[in-house]
């Protein structure tokens, strides 16, 4: 548990407040037409490099997405081809531009494991469409819970997207790791809203804040605080708000 007050992250890293979120009957969906010119396939044994493809292009070069990029390939073609895991395709064509994975591996749950659209995408209604498919979908197996979890290091209006999905809120965490433009190969320029804190960076630490402001959002902020003969401490401009 952590306590009130400032807490050292070190360079290198990144951290995040992730909020947990349920559904525990099917919510009403918010009807909006299928995109044109798109159609929602589901992807059977789909192959690990396509997924991971479309999972960087969906996620990880706007919103830093890295956990399915880290595991070796066999562990992600084991999760992927799971029967109870479903892995959908919103394609144009033969190239996907969306992604729904949806996992039943626990009796009795479905968890939303990735939602989410390439960036030509936002703002065009495909989110909303996917979104409709995936409760649908969820709730045609027999599950007493629909579940979801997003972080700060995610598109801005993510979690009042899956409130206003008919999610609810119920526990938050704070999630430190490795910062994937350092140890991933991501490109520097990948999740541009978050600074880099480089472990060369002479004795430099991060320490990062978390609050509830007055206007009931929680935020975090990260302040440099230099090593030895180093500039005054500074805060960064990389605040991060869970709405």
């Amino acid at each position: 548990m952590l306590g009130d007050g400032f807490h050292d992250i070190p360079p290198g890293k990144v951290a995040a407040i992730v909020t947990h979120l349920e559904m525990r009957e099917p919510a009403p969906l918010r009807p909006v037409p299928a995109p044109d010119g798109l159609e929602l396939r589901r992807v059977r044994d789909p192959e690990p490099d396509w997924y991971r493809d479309l999972f960087t292009r969906v996620g990880a070069l706007d919103w830093l997405w890295f956990s399915r990029l880290r595991m070796p390939q066999e562990a992600l073609a084991e999760i992927i081809r799971d029967p109870d895991v479903e892995v959908y395709g919103l394609f144009r064509g033969d190239r996907a531009e969306g992604l729904l994975e949806l996992d039943f591996r626990e009796p009795g749950e479905c968890e939303l494991a990735f939602l989410g659209v390439t960036p030509a995408l936002i703002g065009t209604g495909a989110g909303r469409f996917l979104m409709n498919e995936a409760i649908t979908r969820a709730w045609a197996r027999p599950i007493g819970r629909f579940h979801v979890h997003t972080c700060t290091l995610d598109h801005p209006g993510a979690l009042s997207f899956y409130r206003r999905s008919g999610f609810m809120p119920v526990r938050q965490q704070v999630e430190i790791a490795d910062d994937p433009r350092l140890t991933d190969g991501f490109p520097e320029t990948a999740g541009p809203h978050v600074p880099i804190f480089r472990p060369e960076a002479a004795g430099d630490t991060c320490r990062v804040m978390c609050c509830l402001g007055r206007d009931r959002r929680f935020r975090i902020a990260c302040a440099i605080r230099p090593g030895r003969g180093g500039a005054a401490p500074s805060r960064s401009p990389g605040v991060f708000e869970a709405r």
